[in-house]
């Protein structure tokens, strides 16, 4: 391509600075650059700066009255053969995924009907961020190319992925783009790593070398470094120490004498020892012995539950097993209906059912704590009644004091924050039901030491706000197929109901009025939401509540196969 055209989207950050460098390359390398400054990008670099070195104007403002009066941006973006944007903060990136166009930059990059090449730069915890690599994998699938980050000590202190790349290797990806020769660009960064990857193998064999007395075979392995190890000499030759024997003192051995039929000869068959006379059969040394159990109790006694029995001799049989070696034999699904070859009987196998349940304990001090009033009771009950459909349960469950129904996995934890991480690791899952009463809120400073009452006032608690575990599994990338959340309400229960289930974007919420003794209780009275439906049921036991939500959620998901 004879004189590309090159849109360079300079974004806010402090890796702006090489972007100077960049337009430099870039006009060295045979291509026209013009650069469009954002309003964060020009608090770390000029407008002068970057119209100096690519010899063009700077673009800054979508109402550049002289500008526009031609539609400016339009032609902008179809004049260049690439746009280039560097760094790529993660809200640019972010307004690029979602279509914003709010400034000169974002409507230019939605504007364009040319390739577009992003190059991160951001705090690595951001870069690991769930929204960002989601952003991420909506530009790749939309067609920008967007470059991975190096990996190093970032402005803020902070080490890992998200250094914006050298000028050069953005050059190089640039230049692949547009078809150029990149000249001579980027590689003395390419011969720098092939060098620093032949010190590093030349160190990691001579620390093999140390450790085990000789230089040791070169592995096979594939890649860049597979290359460079098999062109390193290994100078170091196999040492034998003089008091081990060598091939040649093996020659001087005599020859082992066969038989007529050419079978070594072995040498005379021993005699069976006698066992008879009692006393220990293995050899003693010092004061310690050894010999066989002949207890039947010391053959089964309670062992570590991760490592296998001790077996009894031929002919005995085993002593029942005892303690946590019983419990850790005992079948997990012990009790679980069984189900027979209809699928009616187990209309949910096959799906994996995510249920969280029980109250949040937000710590105030080593001894104190947030909480409600929830027991735990309806989730467990929509747990058991889930894996009786035939289910993958994994059941998320705050401190409560509840046996684990039969086949389901138990995951506890504690506090808002946990429940939060211990979901989002369960996900994927087809059916979501978040039962748990989470904590809205926990203290904003935990404090490590008993809090002491001091005079008559009490002392101040500043909250914060908890993780909104409904909201975060509905945005998911990872969002179940049904997502089924709970309102406990004290007044305009459905009304609030129908708020609830729009602001947190759920399938179903399933509401209920707690101002009795619903909470602890046995009994339930709800109300299933719907988009388009309301039902009403009347007040049951919790067990039954279950069974009924159960075979709505079958008849949904198989509807929907």
């Amino acid at each position: 391509m004879a004189n590309p055209r090159v849109l360079l989207v300079v974004g806010g950050g402090i890796a702006a600075y090489k972007s100077c460098e960049l337009v430099r390359l870039i006009r060295k390398g045979g291509a026209d650059v013009t650069c469009v400054l954002t309003n964060g990008g020009s608090q770390f670099v000029t407008p002068m700066s970057l119209a100096a070195l690519s010899g063009n104007q700077v673009h800054t403002s979508l109402w550049d009255l002289k500008n526009e009066a031609e539609i400016g941006h339009i032609q902008l973006s179809r004049e260049a053969d690439l746009v280039v944007v560097c760094p790529a903060t993660a809200d640019l990136m972010a307004k690029m995924a979602a279509g914003i166009a709010d400034d000169l930059g974002t409507t230019l990059i939605l504007a364009t009907d040319k390739p577009v090449l992003a190059v991160p730069a951001m705090n690595v915890r951001m870069w690991e961020h769930e929204a960002t690599q989601r952003n991420i994998a909506w530009l790749i699938d939309a067609g920008v190319r967007v470059m991975q980050p190096d990996e190093g000590e970032m402005a803020c202190g902070e080490f890992g992925p998200g250094r914006l790349p050298d000028p050069e290797m953005v050059w190089l990806e640039i230049a692949d783009m547009l078809g150029l020769d990149p000249g001579d660009a980027g590689h003395e960064q390419i011969a720098d790593y092939l060098r620093k990857m032949a010190e590093a193998e030349v160190e990691d064999e001579d620390d093999e070398e140390d450790n085990l007395g000789y230089a040791p075979t070169p592995a096979k392995t594939g890649g860049l470094g597979g290359l460079i190890g098999s062109l390193i000499q290994r100078s170091t030759p196999r040492r034998i120490e003089d008091d081990e024997t060598t091939y040649e003192d093996m020659a001087d051995l005599p020859e082992a004498a066969e038989l007529d039929d050419g079978e070594p000869y072995i040498g005379p068959d021993l005699p069976e020892p006698d066992l008879s006379a009692g006393g220990p059969v293995l050899a003693r040394k010092g004061a310690a012995a050894a010999a066989p159990p002949t207890d039947r109790e010391a053959i089964n006694h309670e062992v570590n539950a991760r490592q296998a029995a001790p077996q009894p001799f031929d002919g005995e049989d085993a002593a029942a097993p005892v303690g946590a070696l019983a419990k850790s034999m005992a079948d997990p699904l012990d009790g679980q209906p069984a189900f027979d070859e209809d699928p009616a009987h187990r209309p949910l196998y096959g799906k994996h059912v995510l249920i969280t349940a029980g109250p949040t304990h937000e710590p105030i001090d080593p001894v104190r704590y947030l909480a409600n009033r929830s027991s735990g009771r309806q989730g467990f009950a929509i747990a058991e009644a889930a894996a009786a459909a035939g289910a993958r349960v994994t059941l998320v469950a705050g401190p409560v004091h509840l046996d684990t129904p039969p086949g389901v996995d138990r995951i506890d934890v504690e506090s808002a924050e946990d429940m939060a991480a211990a979901v989002k690791k369960a996900l994927p899952a087809d059916c979501a039901i978040m039962v748990a009463a989470v904590a809205d809120w926990r203290t904003r400073d935990y404090q490590g030491e008993k809090i002491k009452k001091r005079g008559s006032a009490p002392p101040s608690l500043m909250l914060t706000e908890n993780p909104d575990i409904l909201a975060m599994v509905s945005a998911s990338s990872k969002r179940p197929d049904l997502l089924i959340g709970f309102a406990a309400e004290t007044e305009n229960v459905v009304e609030n109901a129908r708020k609830k289930r729009k602001s947190k974007g759920v399938d179903w919420i399933v509401a209920n009025d707690v101002s009795g003794d619903v909470m602890g209780g046995t009994e339930n009275k709800v109300h299933i939401i719907r988009e388009r439906k309301v039902e009403d049921w009347d007040q049951m036991s919790k067990m039954d509540v279950a069974w009924k939500l159960v075979e709505r959620i079958a008849d949904h998901l198989n509807a929907h196969d």
